[in-house]
């Protein structure tokens, strides 16, 4: 009976719980950095009680605390993941040359910085605004974890009429993929521009709901991500999140 009821992951559960990322865990785990109910546990794939204590020792935390996350005004041109078909990462523009020179967290950027970043949500090839890059699991859980809810604000250029009831369609009743969209908060900003707030992130959502209610998008430009702004970052310029910064 006990067996049946070992059924989650550790590295799943310590995820779920906030305290990393499911490829973090696996790191901790291995190294021996997590006691659960007081035991060291240094086996990957380890299975435990949904209930269990867990904690982290000072080593993992010390590397959670090294961790950084950094904000980039992408261009076009550049993918969000790993280079293809041609087209640079967005990685490669996180350089000295490159880090905006007003960055308000007064950290020096050391090569360190750039290992192991991973994009938390992806911004298209043809869109440009807010990038978060991060080295910390808990971030990235945070923006694109199956539950998360913070917010991303957009820009979007477009042409073509909409009529009322395609803007109350943007709002809430679109199907992607056959399965119907979170309700979204869709306005007009000028004559050409539309703002999108959403809290979800499809592949080419906001491209791809313009396209069923009869728009064609020009341009793009994501400004926020939670309580984050793009602010005055120039594009292709980056900076570090603050410790005063919270998505």
């Amino acid at each position: 009976m006990m067996e049946e009821m070992l059924v989650l992951r550790l590295s799943k559960l310590m995820a779920q719980r906030g305290l990393c990322s499911r490829r973090e865990a696996d790191v901790y785990i291995e190294r021996g950095w997590v006691k659960v109910n007081g035991v060291i546990v240094d086996v990957p794939g380890s299975k435990v009680l949904p209930d269990c204590v867990i904690e982290l020792s000072t080593e993992a935390q010390r590397e959670q605390g090294n961790s950084i996350t950094i904000l980039l005004h992408k261009p076009v041109g550049f993918v969000s993941t790993q280079a293809e078909h041609g087209y640079a990462s967005a990685s490669d523009l996180i350089t000295q040359a490159n880090h905006w020179t007003e960055d308000a967290s007064r950290r020096q950027f050391t090569n360190q910085h750039t290992w192991n970043l991973a994009a938390a949500g992806r911004l298209d090839i043809d869109s440009t605004g807010l990038l978060v890059l991060t080295q910390d699991g808990r971030v990235a859980r945070q923006l694109i974890g199956e539950d998360s809810e913070v917010e991303k604000e957009y820009l979007v250029r477009v042409q073509g009429n909409l009529s009322p009831t395609g803007l109350a369609l943007l709002n809430h009743g679109l199907m992607l993929d056959d399965v119907p969209l979170k309700p979204a908060k869709v306005r007009w900003q000028n004559r050409d521009q539309l703002s999108f707030i959403l809290r979800e992130g499809k592949k080419r959502q906001i491209r791809r709901m313009c396209e069923l209610v009869g728009l064609n998008v020009i341009g793009l430009k994501r400004i926020r991500i939670g309580r984050v702004m793009l602010g005055y970052l120039p594009m292709g310029r980056w900076r570090y999140l603050t410790d005063q910064e919270q998505f």
